[in-house]
C-alpha cells in the first residue's frame, strides 16, 4: 500500500512510502489515514481486485453497529470468503499482496470476537492487519487484549488491536478519568499490539441526546469534545499511542470541485476556519474538522463514505515548512533556533517533530498548502 495512489502523478517534495501489516508499527500506526467503514455482509474483495477506490488503503469490516444481530453468522461467513478470495487471487498471481489494503475486523463482542477468531483458517490470517474492540471498557479490556494475545501466539503472526472509546463510563465526566487510567493500564501491558486508539463521536453524542449538524465540527459539542479532550490527555502524553478521530457523518458527492480560478491560491486553513465555501457544505466540513482534528492531536480519521478517502489522506500530507521545522528540531541537541516561520524551541517541540516526521514519512511532502487542492485529485 502507498497513499495518494489515485494521484500517481503528484509531484511530492517527498514521496510517501509503501507501507503493509508488517511495517513497523512505529511508523504503521501513523498510515491508517482514513480508515473506511463498511457493513460485514458486504462483499467487498472485487473492490479491492479491481482497485475501484485507489485511495483505500484501510478498511474495516464491521460485525457490530453497521449489521444486525442476526445477520452476524452470515457476516462471519462472507467475511471468510473475502478473506479466501484475496489470497487465491494473490496465489494466482492477479493480484498483488502490496495493493490489498490494511483489513481490520469490527467485532461486537468479546463472544462473537473468540467464535469468529476460531472460523479463520491460518492461511488467511498474512490478510488481516488486526480487530476492533467497541465500546472498550476498564470490565472487557483484558478479555479482549488477552485473547489478542492468544491469537498471535497461536497463528504465529502479528494481529493488532484498536480499541474503541465510546461509551457512558467515559462519556459522564464522575467516572471519566478513573476509566481511562484504568483502560491505559490494560494497553500497556500489551502496546506493542495496539495499533491504534479509536473514539466513538457518535456513541458520545448519543449519551447526551445531541448530533452534530453539518456546518458544526465535533469540538462545537462541548459535552463531546469534554469527553474527547480528556482521551487525548492520557493517550497521547509522549507520543504513546495514536488516537484517530471521530467518523464526519455527511457526504455529497461532487463530480468536480467548484470552478474557482483562484481556488489553488488560498490559504486553506484560513479559508475553513472562515467558513468560506469551497466544495460544498459537507465536504467543507470535514475539512473544517481534520483541521482541527490535526490541530489537537488527533491521527487519521474514521471514514464511512469513499468520497472522504482523497481529503483525510490528502490533509494528512505535510507541507515543506512542517518537514523542515521538524526536521530542524529532530537534528538538534537543545535551545532555541530560527524555523521556517517563527522559533523553533527544541526540546518542547520534540513530540511534534516526531509525529511530522511519521506523517512525512507515510503521506509525503508536498511544497505549501495550495498542493493540497492538487492532491485530492480534483
Amino acid at each position: 500500500m502507498r497513499h495518494h495512489q489515485y494521484n500517481p502523478n503528484y509531484h511530492f517534495v517527498k514521496e510517501p512510502v509503501d507501507f503493509n501489516k508488517y511495517t513497523d508499527r512505529k511508523l504503521l500506526q501513523y498510515c491508517l489515514g482514513a480508515t473506511m467503514y463498511m457493513p460485514g455482509t458486504k462483499d467487498f474483495a472485487q473492490a479491492i481486485i479491481d482497485k475501484k477506490y485507489p485511495g483505500l488503503t484501510s478498511m474495516v469490516m464491521c460485525f457490530e453497529d453497521a449489521c444486525r444481530e442476526e445477520d452476524v453468522p452470515s457476516a462471519e461467513q462472507n467475511c471468510l470468503r473475502v478473506l479466501e478470495t484475496l489470497r487465491h487471487k494473490v496465489e494466482g498471481g492477479e493480484l498483488a499482496y502490496e495493493d490489498i489494503p490494511l483489513i481490520f475486523f469490527r467485532v461486537r463482542n468479546v463472544e462473537q470476537f473468540k467464535h469468529f477468531a476460531k472460523l479463520l483458517p491460518k492461511e488467511s490470517v498474512p490478510f488481516i492487519t488486526g480487530f476492533n474492540f467497541p465500546k472498550f471498557n476498564s470490565l472487557n479490556a483484558a478479555a479482549y487484549m488477552d485473547h489478542l494475545v492468544d491469537l498471535n501466539n497461536r497463528f504465529d503472526e502479528v494481529l493488532y488491536g484498536m480499541p474503541i472509546i465510546e461509551d457512558a463510563r467515559v462519556a459522564y465526566k464522575e467516572s471519566r478519568l478513573d476509566e481511562l487510567m484504568a483502560v491505559k493500564r490494560v494497553l500497556d501491558q500489551n502496546k506493542e499490539l495496539v495499533l491504534n486508539v479509536r473514539v466513538g463521536g457518535t456513541d458520545f453524542s448519543s449519551c447526551f441526546g445531541v448530533r452534530r449538524g453539518i456546518n458544526y465540527t465535533i469540538y462545537d459539542i462541548m459535552t463531546v469534545s469534554n469527553c474527547l479532550m480528556d482521551i487525548l490527555n492520557v493517550f497521547t502524553r509522549n507520543n504513546d499511542y495514536t488516537v484517530s478521530g471521530p467518523v464526519w457523518e455527511y457526504f455529497r458527492v461532487n463530480k468536480r470541485m467548484k470552478e474557482m480560478i483562484e481556488l489553488p491560491k488560498i490559504d486553506l486553513q484560513q479559508t475553513l476556519l472562515k467558513r468560506k465555501a469551497i466544495v460544498n457544505d459537507a465536504v467543507d466540513g470535514l475539512m473544517r474538522e481534520l483541521v482541527l482534528d490535526q490541530a489537537n492531536g488527533f491521527m487519521g480519521k474514521t471514514c464511512i463514505h469513499p468520497s472522504h478517502l482523497n481529503y483525510i489522506n490528502g490533509m494528512l500530507a505535510v507541507t515543506k515548512d512542517e518537514y523542515d521545522d521538524a526536521y530542524q528540531i529532530k537534528h538538534n541537541s537543545g535551545g532555541v533556533v530560527k524555523g521556517t516561520k517563527g522559533m523553533n524551541e527544541i526540546g518542547p517541540h520534540k513530540a511534534w517533530a516526531e509525529r511530522i516526521m511519521m506523517r512525512a514519512e507515510a503521506y509525503g511532502v508536498i511544497d505549501n498548502e495550495s498542493g493540497y487542492f492538487e492532491l485530492f485529485g480534483e
